[in-house]
């Protein structure tokens, strides 16, 4: 029986070892979208204790304890942070096949020493060696961020946003680590939302273009994506429910937005018009910039009614969703590549049944531009587990190009995720080991240790064009 987490932790053959020491453990880190915040980087934020790092805002955790039955107080509740920690080291206990078993432990041995298992027995114990470790001048999150070895951060702004915080890092020789700012102009795109118009009242202040006409937002878009370009973003994000393909006039879009202008509310039909026009508008503009598109879908958001309205969104209540019309996503792509317009785009779906779609469309649409072009993005949100990942990227490798792979990021609130890069290595390395062990690809080292470099970190950096600080 192998010991729990040792030094070849998920790594079940000598050839995946040999592949994760040498080839990738000590590779730097690209975290290519996150949800960190910039402010907190930038001030150096030190938490009170391990609660606030590890429970605060993480819907992750949150779900499992409400699957534990856990009472709502010891989670968004009024309890205290120490019954609240408590409470998760009893469930996490028994949390076995549950991928945050292994993330709480790996970030308990890379960040805290912590060598034990944590569980009801361990909780105090845990809970004061981890506090008077957050006490110490480098566990700010900059620490933290220096410690993982990141080299690169891109989080995710609104294009609303000042960017202040970005440009105060930028500044700061202090930080090696460069953080970047990333697109997400769902807000701007999603006016079926009741605050649309003051949305929009918004993004026409910062931009200085009133905003009357969908030309107006267009040119607002602009504007702003001009903005965050001079501040080196070199990156979009996209949180859809799916890749919508229903062209339009223009007459026909300018009379959906007067419509919502006016007050009125647009149907499902008018909403997918609109969002393809959006969609179509920024995605020639990234082309133009020589900026990466991500689109993120098939999630169904806030599904229990009575905890939305206690709680809100991203507290929890999301679920997979089963609709994912490839044929759109074709056809939206089709139509930028037609007009060679198509910039390089990564493709995540929610929903794993997608894995092989998304894998043959990302063939379609592949060029000498770079290599591969069109992404399969990594197993995500509910997909960022043993399983997930390794079927993400076996689908990858049978469908497509897994050497050209840009591999991992967290998609994380937390500056303590960055072990789920490492979680993410030693899966690659086991699955290529496998394969060598079986007689399935050769014991071509050199060949293999090349591969999982760039997968590891190589890929991303050339991809996204990235250089150090």
């Amino acid at each position: 029986m192998r010991a729990f987490m040792d030094k070849d932790f998920l790594l079940n053959t000598p050839t995946a070892v040999k592949l994760y020491h040498e080839a990738s453990a000590d590779c730097p880190i690209i975290d290519y979208h996150c949800h960190i915040s910039p402010r907190e980087i930038y001030e150096d934020l030190h938490y009170e204790s391990i609660t606030q790092v590890w429970l605060g805002g993480d819907h992750y955790k949150w779900r499992l304890m409400r699957c534990a039955g856990v009472e709502e107080k010891y989670i968004t509740g009024d309890a205290s942070a120490h019954d609240k920690f408590i409470k998760w080291a009893e469930v996490l206990g028994k949390a076995i096949g549950n991928p945050l078993y292994h993330w709480s432990h790996l970030e308990l041995r890379r960040f805290f020493g912590y060598e034990g298992i944590l569980n009801k027995d361990t909780a105090e114990e845990v809970w004061n060696l981890c506090n008077e470790q957050l006490k110490k001048p480098e566990f700010g999150v900059r620490g933290l961020i220096a410690r993982s070895n990141v080299e690169t951060i891109c989080t995710t702004d609104d294009p609303i946003d000042s960017l202040e915080w970005h440009e105060k890092l930028a500044a700061d020789a202090s930080i090696k680590t460069a953080v970047l700012p990333a697109w997400r102009p769902d807000k701007a795109m999603n006016l079926e939302k009741p605050d649309y118009t003051d949305y929009l009242a918004k993004l026409a202040q910062v931009s200085g273009i009133e905003i009357k006409t969908f030309e107006d937002l267009k040119q607002a878009l602009a504007v702003r994506m001009d903005y965050f370009a001079a501040r080196k973003c070199v990156l979009s994000d996209h949180g859809l429910n799916f890749v919508a393909y229903a062209p339009a006039t223009d007459a026909e879009v300018e009379a959906i937005f007067q419509k919502r202008l006016s007050g009125e509310a647009v149907t499902t039909e008018e909403q997918d018009k609109f969002k393809t026009a959006c969609m179509l508008y920024v995605a020639r503009k990234y082309r133009q910039l020589g900026w990466i598109m991500q689109l993120h879908y098939g999630c169904r958001r806030d599904n229990n009614p009575v905890m939305y309205a206690k709680l809100g969104p991203d507290t929890g209540y999301d679920t997979i969703d089963n609709y994912a019309p490839a044929a759109q996503t074709a056809a939206f792509l089709g139509a930028l590549e037609a007009t060679g317009e198509l910039p390089k785009t990564i493709l995540y779906s929610l929903n794993p049944n997608d894995n092989q779609a998304i894998d043959t469309l990302c063939g379609c649409f592949q060029s000498s531009e770079a290599v591969s072009k069109i992404q399969h993005g990594s197993a995500w949100w509910f997909n960022d587990h043993f399983t997930g990942m390794t079927d993400q990227l076996t689908s990858l490798a049978s469908l497509g190009y897994l050497a050209g792979f840009v591999g991992m990021l967290t998609d994380s609130r937390s500056f303590l995720s960055y072990p789920r890069h490492e979680y993410f290595r030693r899966i690659l390395c086991r699955l290529l080991g496998q394969w060598v062990e079986e007689g399935m690809f050769p014991d071509d080292m050199e060949t293999l240790k090349e591969i999982v470099r760039g997968v590891s970190y190589e890929n991303a950096k050339k991809y996204f064009n990235f250089a150090a600080k």
